[in-house]
């Protein structure tokens, strides 16, 4: 189900995409979305209904052009990880992984450090019993499917990555091509990313988003990896659901919604829920240009390796 419907007079932006959310420790639920003028906001006394925008929440002073907001509360503090270009900057690929804090989970966020040279995206901060990880998207020119690929590296505070980091989940299938020849004749760029990690139960979830929004393989897949809870994240030994090779997507295109992908999960009263952008097809025209991705959510259900998601319109 979508969770904010625009109205005709609404200053929101149209897109909701890369949704992240959050249950703050004011007991509120918060929304981050991707935004080119800063990262969007949400908020709402309740998980399903009532989300009220709030604006834009990061100070973009000398930044442009922001992609997927994460949020993680720290010690009564906020930490939003995000990726942005310099003010300057005209490439494409000039996105660079970032942290802002606040004092509050609805901002005005302040970018305090650059934590990765370009190209970095789509972080995910967790906190585990054995510390704080992130886990973002770098490119890879010379692998055998060239392509984004997703990372993890262990945070010795906040603002400081340990520089190890160990590529957790790379392209493997043709499903995940973003782009055929896109650099050059012949190399077909792949994708995977926006990664989103949970644990439950013996089991390390890391989910995925493959192939480009705009492409009919669009869909959001997952990895597994057994393990107690306080394993390294970078040692777990990650393999694709059902397994490398195979195409099994958790969500991708129906009758009627288009471009899922790029989720969060959130657990609350006792459910697991995922929230991810989608579009509705019949509001999709390939003259307009504006996104008109959304923000969905669905309950997830768990049972054991296997994860299913049934999407309501």
């Amino acid at each position: 189900m979508k969770l904010y419907q625009r109205k005709a007079n609404d200053l929101a932006p149209l897109g909701q995409a890369d949704p992240y959310m959050i249950k703050a420790g004011d007991g509120r639920y918060y929304l981050y979305a991707s935004g080119g003028e800063g990262p969007q906001l949400y908020s709402s006394d309740h998980l399903k209904e009532s989300w009220k925008y709030e604006g834009r929440c990061l100070d973009m002073t000398g930044q442009k052009e922001c992609w997927a907001p994460s949020v993680i509360e720290l010690d009564g503090k906020y930490y939003m990880y995000y990726s942005c270009l310099d003010a300057d900057c005209e490439d494409e690929h000039g996105q660079t992984m970032r942290v802002a804090v606040s004092d509050s989970p609805s901002g005005m966020f302040k970018q305090v450090k650059k934590l990765l040279p370009p190209f970095s995206i789509d972080a995910h901060a967790v906190k585990t019993p054995s510390g704080l990880y992130l886990f973002y998207c770098n490119n890879d020119y010379e692998a055998e499917r060239a392509g984004t690929f997703i990372q993890c590296d262990k945070l010795t505070d906040p603002y400081t990555l340990e520089r190890k980091p160990v590529a957790v989940v790379r392209p493997t299938i043709n499903e995940e091509i973003y782009q055929k020849d896109r650099f050059k004749k012949g190399q077909h760029w792949h994708t995977i990313e926006g990664a989103f990690y949970f644990y439950k139960e013996g089991t390390h979830y890391l989910m995925y988003s493959g192939a480009c929004y705009q492409n009919p393989t669009y869909f959001i897949g997952y990895s597994i990896a057994h393990g107690p809870e306080d394993a390294d994240l970078r040692t777990l030994p990650w393999t694709k659901y059902p397994d490398d090779h195979t195409y099994a997507p958790l969500l991708f295109k129906t009758k009627e919604i288009e471009g899922m992908g790029h989720n969060s999960v959130i657990f609350d009263d006792g459910k697991a829920y995922i929230v991810y952008h989608g579009r509705d097809n019949v509001e999709h025209d390939p003259a307009v240009t504006e996104d008109l991705r959304c923000a969905r959510i669905d309950e997830l259900k768990i049972d054991g390796d296997v994860l299913s998601v049934t999407p309501t319109v």
